[in-house]
């Protein structure tokens, strides 16, 4: 089963047109829900005006070539590689399933568009990759919910405990799941197709009411989070001040008082503890 397009026996009984109009239609409902999440969360004004707070306490300015190579940093930890995630486990959970999210429906496209219409011939690597992306996102999916969760893991909250805010790894669930019980079942009109479909589409029209849109905000946060250390505004922040400096303990002479003029480094205070949770 895992070398056959599901989607060309379904053209048997839906046409490859209906199909690819579902997936049109599941595009603009992406995009019109993050326009909306934009606008009911205020999110893109809030970027830019605490971009422009930044820059009013920038002590440098940032060339464009040093964007550049933030931009690259970003895509390369935050993006390839989740490196925020100091915790291996949540870091190779969201791996699995990001990687298995956009293998699946980028397989799925291509099952649809190239090779849907009856009596098309699908080369085999592409039906492997769209089981094996779902695989792949049920199984970092399933390892979250389970045994990731903070609410589960930390607080000692049942498992199927469910919250609006749940909306986005349930719907994702349940699509990978339903998917591949309904390719495994034969791939015809049944009640897995019909709840891969419903899933699916709870996942792709409810972006306004789950953190799908997230996903497209990260980036962004995270490129401006980095610009905010290159031009010295560090987000408001106070800077990282070497407390043996006699003129740090001018400025806070409550250094030399509580703590001697020769205090140890004690690092990041969330350093202290190993991530168990993020």
């Amino acid at each position: 089963m895992f070398t056959s397009n599901p989607f060309a026996e379904l053209s048997a009984s839906i046409s490859p047109q209906v199909m690819q109009g579902y997936v049109i239609l599941m595009v603009l409902l992406v995009i019109g829900g993050t326009i909306l999440d934009m606008i009911h969360k205020k999110s893109a004004q809030y970027f830019f005006e605490n971009a422009k707070k930044a820059q009013k306490n920038a002590t440098r300015s940032v060339s464009s070539g040093e964007k550049t190579t933030i931009a690259f940093q970003v895509l390369l930890k935050e993006v390839l590689t989740s490196g925020e995630f100091c915790n291996m486990n949540r870091r190779l959970s969201h791996l699995l399933t990001m990687y298995g999210f956009i293998i699946f429906v980028a397989m799925t496209a291509t099952m649809i568009f190239g090779y849907s219409a009856p009596g098309a011939s699908t080369p085999t690597i592409v039906p492997v990759l769209w089981h094996l992306g779902a695989l792949m996102l049920a199984t970092g999916g399933y390892w979250f919910w389970f045994f990731i969760r903070v609410d589960v893991s930390a607080e000692g909250l049942a498992w199927n405990r469910f919250e609006r805010a749940d909306l986005f790894i349930v719907s994702l669930l349940a699509t990978s799941t339903f998917g591949l019980i309904w390719s495994f079942t034969g791939a015809g009109l049944s009640i897995f197709f019909a709840l891969f479909i419903l899933s699916s589409t709870v996942l792709f029209a409810g972006v306004l009411w789950s953190k799908f849109a997230h996903m497209f905000f990260k980036p962004a946060a995270a490129f401006q989070k980095r610009v905010t250390k290159a031009d010295g505004s560090r987000e408001n922040l106070p800077a990282d001040f070497d407390l043996t400096d006699p003129a740090v303990q001018a400025k806070f002479p409550d250094i030399p008082e509580y703590m001697g003029k020769n205090p140890d480094y004690m690092g990041l205070g969330i350093k202290r503890e190993s991530p168990n949770h993020f």
